[in-house]
This record gives C-alpha cells, structure tokens and sequence, in this order.
C-alpha cells in the first residue's frame, strides 16, 4: 500500500501533482493521500507502518519528522522524501531515497522539476511563485520562453493553491488539500485550468480578494527599518490570508522582515496565543526558521517560518528578537 504525504500548501499539492502526471517515473495515482493545513506538518506519523510498502513525502520537515520516519525506515519500508526546509541529522537507510536542498532559493517542487527534467516545468513555476520563489520563478519561467503575461498568470494561480492551504483546521478552507490536488490533476499545463472560465482558478481568486481586502484594512502593530508586524482578528478569513498576505508585504518592502500576527482566542478551554507568520527580508533570506524555532511549536525555513500558538506574553520577546537579529 503505497502513501503520498504532502504539505498542503502550493509546494506541497503541486510537487505531488508533477510526480501523478509524470510518464518519465511511473506513481502510484492510487494512494493514500495524507495531508492537512499548511502549518500541519507532522504528518509521517499518521501512515501506518504495518501496512505501507512505500511512502513519497513531499515538502515537511525531516526533522520534525524524524521518529515517524525512522519508525518507517526500520519497519523495511521505502520512503522516498523530497524537501526544503529543516532536515536535522538524515537518517543512513537503504530504504531511504532522499532529494533534499535547504538552499533558501528553492522549494519542494523546483526540486521535483529538476528530477523529472522540466516534463510539468508550468506547474513548477506556478509553485514557486506560490512558495514566494520570486526570482527562482522567474529566472524558470524565462528560460522556457514564457511571456510577462503568462508568468501573471502562473503567479496568480501559485498564490491562489498557497492561500487555500492556510487556517486552523481544513473546516477554515476552501477547499481540503486532498480535493484540490484531484481537481487538479486533470491538468497536465496549468494554462488549460487558467483558460476555463468556470474553474477552480477563478473561485479560489474570487474569495482571494475579498479576504485580501479586509487584510489590507488590519491594524499595523510595528514599522520601524527593521520590522513590520500587522495584526489579523480571530476569524477564518484571517487565518487563509496569514500566509500570503506576509508574502505581499515581504515583496512590497524587501529590505524588512515582516511578521503577520493572528489571535488565537476563540480554541475551547485554551489560554489565548497568536500564529505567527515571519518573512525574513528578501534581500536577506535567512534565520526565520531559526528565530521561529527558539520559542514553542514555532520552526520553518531560512526565508519564512512560522510558530504555531505563541504565548501572549511572549510576543514582546519574539519582536525583540527578529528586530535584533536582521538589525
């Protein structure tokens, strides 16, 4: 029994939508999918390792996912993991195929569209503009001949699968993260999506706008040369946009780091915390995974990272420390 564990976000989807399309290296279209919300990353231990042959893990941390994958490992299972962010110490296992790159210009499915020789390269310029790989889009994007207008538009349709991944639970998303990468697997070009007037492209970019424009209206809590930080409410529109509204405010101001702060105050019987979403500086992109990771349930990569639930009376602390780290 074969098991696909993906990230939710657009990396995620789309790195495993590459390998389903892909002719060059056979995959198991029939698979357990195993998935959630862009910030629900420790998802190996939810395979079960009695009955999986095989698993493909694509675009969650190694080292948060250590102990399910050494479990995997010594059970004789085959893992094939392929990934960006954080790795800790890489297991040594001949059940262990792993393609792995932590450089802060590329992501998950840059990495599969480099092992399947550019066979689905639109769909990886769109991840890579979802992941926020500007330049890494670009300079794709342009050595396949594609137009402005055409890198517009896989830009859009990037940023529209990144937004669906965002929220608490899958109930705050459009679409769950298993659902959307089916629609989209009719999609060999992801031009042929854009060019259906009545597809997913356009109800993804629909809700897009109308919660981007209520983001835009959130009180700014911080902007000095070193640091934003802007505050979202406690609702689901504010939680989809967490992620690439950060996005937006990064690519607007590049020379800052920028923090998009949601309350979490509504979890029954939970003390209130935030979710924090930072974006290094673009024209500096590193230690936001570092810096998430020194307080609770926080991790990432060199560029963006996130914490999950800080405590209240830590966010003094966590300000403090981003504006000293990129001063």
């Amino acid at each position: 029994m074969h098991y696909d564990v993906f990230n939710g976000d657009a990396d995620g989807i789309i790195a495993l939508l590459q390998l389903r399309l892909s002719q060059r290296k056979p995959h198991p279209k029939k698979s357990i999918l195993v998935t959630g919300v862009k910030r629900d990353i420790s998802l190996l231990k939810n395979v079960n390792a009695e009955s999986a042959t095989s698993v493909t893990v694509l675009d969650i941390s190694l080292e948060k996912n250590i102990e399910a994958l050494s479990s995997l490992l010594e059970q004789g299972v085959d893992v094939f993991y392929v990934d960006h962010h954080r790795t800790g110490e890489v297991p040594q296992s001949k059940y262990l195929t792993n393609l792995i790159d932590t450089d802060a210009n590329t992501c998950t499915s840059l990495i599969v569209n480099k092992y399947l020789q550019n066979e689905f390269v639109n769909w990886a310029i769109a991840a890579a503009f979802g992941d926020n790989m500007q330049v890494s889009a670009q300079t794709l994007a342009k050595e396949h001949d594609l137009s402005s207008a055409q890198q517009a538009l896989l830009k859009e349709l990037g940023i529209y699968i990144n937004y669906n991944g965002y929220g608490r639970s899958v109930d705050d998303l459009h679409f769950h993260p298993a659902q959307l990468l089916e629609k989209l697997s009719d999609y060999s070009d992801p031009f042929d999506l854009i060019n259906e007037t009545d597809s997913i492209f356009y109800q993804l970019k629909t809700a897009y706008l109308a919660d981007m424009e209520k983001a835009h209206k959130s009180p700014v809590l911080i902007n000095n040369k070193q640091l934003s930080a802007v505050q979202l409410a406690d609702e689901p529109w504010a939680r989809r946009v967490s992620g690439v509204f950060g996005n937006e405010l990064a690519n607007a101001s590049p020379n800052k780091a920028h923090v998009v702060v949601t309350l979490n105050e509504s979890i029954a019987n939970e003390t209130a915390t935030y979710t924090i979403s930072l974006r290094a500086p673009l024209n500096n992109k590193q230690g936001a995974g570092e810096l998430c990771a020194n307080f609770p349930s926080g991790g990432g990569r060199a560029a963006a990272a996130g914490i999950n639930a800080l405590p209240v009376e830590m966010l003094g602390d966590f300000f403090a420390s981003v504006a000293k780290y990129y001063q």
